[in-house]
């Protein structure tokens, strides 16, 4: 099948001759697929980590939390009346604050969180998270999970036993302490009066290492019976709040505004979005201002193809004359060069749709091979949260990404081409 008259020349004009338009051209090919390529990597990773952070936040955190401020002595009517609640799947009971946990003389801050694993299950599969694996996760008094990253920064095993220092631990003694500052006469207490105000530390077994994924859990939190919670912290059988699992997390607004009609002021509720949002929202602005930046590579790349066309026709303005003598029409003359641009930009693309893709898939490798090369730690999990380079491939973002990239080639051909095609024949073929 024989191609049109405009295409026929655009392709013919394209063949690399060893001439300066040639090396421009190809210029322009590698400016359109590196743009591509680097902002479909961009874009692909910063998605991946806005995906990759919720699944982190929703399998290890609840999707609400019910709480009053202060300490909860009334859970245990509230629970009930919150699992009747259209939309809730289950409702536990959570102690949670700051520690410090000590090991063999290494002292490191932590997040302790008190659950009732019987309860706690309902929400979150445990299983999935506890190292070793085992079909029932046991947590018995006196024991505790520690973070797979916190365990290895405190030389912690399975087996070993950890000190836990919370403010109830301490609490005792700063008030003795000002008692004894206040009144020097009074009569200090005795080691056993000690005892009755003051949450001695004791030690507690470590049954198993949290791997959720994310460095933040790994690095921070302990798991701990409720019980062993409220003695921490000295809260009897009060709870900090109550954990609330939906039955959609992305939906959580409509159950989370059923929720606090039915508290009727007693407690009032957070979404998980809440206290992530300004997470949420840094990484999707970061994604549309790298998309805005890195789009102007594709664009410097529209105009390395503009001033390739420019100096084309220059060169071919007596062909030009002689086409439009014979009888060539202005719009052949603009398809001629318009579709030379367009080919330009739908190679670039192509070839650079596939580099970026390739580059996503092999994205990890690569990095293990640059760390091992270059001897540094690329991408560490401790500023970024997780162990791989996160990536989530949207086809809408592609299509995006392509299309306006060929339209901005296609666009910034058309000018040479007009200015092609408005050339005066007789003018044309004056030209030596």
């Amino acid at each position: 099948m024989q191609a049109p008259f405009s295409l026929f020349l655009a392709l013919r004009y394209l063949r690399p001759k060893r001439t300066f338009v040639s090396v421009i051209t190809v210029i322009s090919v590698l400016g359109v697929t590196l743009g591509i390529a680097v902002l479909i990597v961009v874009i692909s990773v910063m998605r991946g980590f806005d995906v990759k952070l919720q699944q982190a936040i929703l399998g290890f955190e609840p999707h609400l939390r019910v709480t009053n401020g202060e300490v909860m002595r009334n859970w245990r009517e509230l629970q009930p009346l919150i699992e009747k609640i259209p939309g809730v799947v289950a409702a536990a009971p959570y102690v949670e604050g700051p520690v410090l946990v000590e090991y063999d003389g290494r002292v490191k801050p932590a997040e302790v969180r008190g659950i009732d694993v019987d309860e706690e299950q309902k929400l979150i599969d445990l299983k999935k998270f506890i190292i070793p694996h085992a079909n029932t996760v046991n947590l018995p008094l006196d024991s505790v999970v520690i973070g797979k990253e916190l365990a290895a920064e405190l030389g912690v095993r399975l087996g070993d036993e950890v000190t836990i220092y919370a403010p109830g631990n301490i609490q005792g003694v700063i008030a003795e302490i000002r008692r004894e500052s206040d009144d020097p006469s009074a009569k200090p207490k005795t080691l056993a009066d000690l005892k009755q105000d003051i949450v001695i530390p004791a030690p507690m077994k470590v049954v198993g290492l949290i791997n959720s994924g994310t460095y933040t859990f790994d690095s921070t939190f302990l798991l701990v019976p409720l019980d062993n919670a409220q003695e921490l912290y000295g809260l009897k059988d009060g709870v900090q709040g109550l954990s609330v699992n939906t039955v959609n997390p992305y939906t959580v607004k409509t159950t989370q505004k059923l929720l606090d009609e039915a508290l009727g002021g007693q407690a009032f509720s957070t979404s998980w979005y809440d206290e992530n949002h300004q997470r949420f929202d840094a990484i999707r602005m970061e994604r549309n201002v790298m998309f805005v930046i890195l789009f102007c590579i594709v664009i410097v790349a529209a105009f390395g193809i503009m001033n390739t066309l420019i100096t084309v026709t220059v060169q071919k303005t007596r062909e030009i004359g002689i086409m439009k003598a014979l009888g060539a029409r202005t719009a052949q003359i603009v398809w001629i060069f318009l579709a030379q641009g367009m080919c330009v930009g739908l190679l670039g693309t192509a070839v650079g749709l596939a580099l970026g893709l390739t580059a996503i898939y092999y994205r990890n490798p690569f990095r293990d091979w640059l760390s091992a090369t270059l001897h540094i730690e690329v991408f560490p999990a401790g500023i970024y949260e997780f162990d791989g380079i996160p990536a989530q491939i949207v086809p809408h973002d592609l299509i995006l990404i392509c299309v306006g990239a060929f339209l901005i080639c296609s666009l910034a051909a058309l000018m040479p081409a007009w200015a092609a095609a408005r050339l005066d024949p007789v003018k044309a073929l004056r030209v030596e």
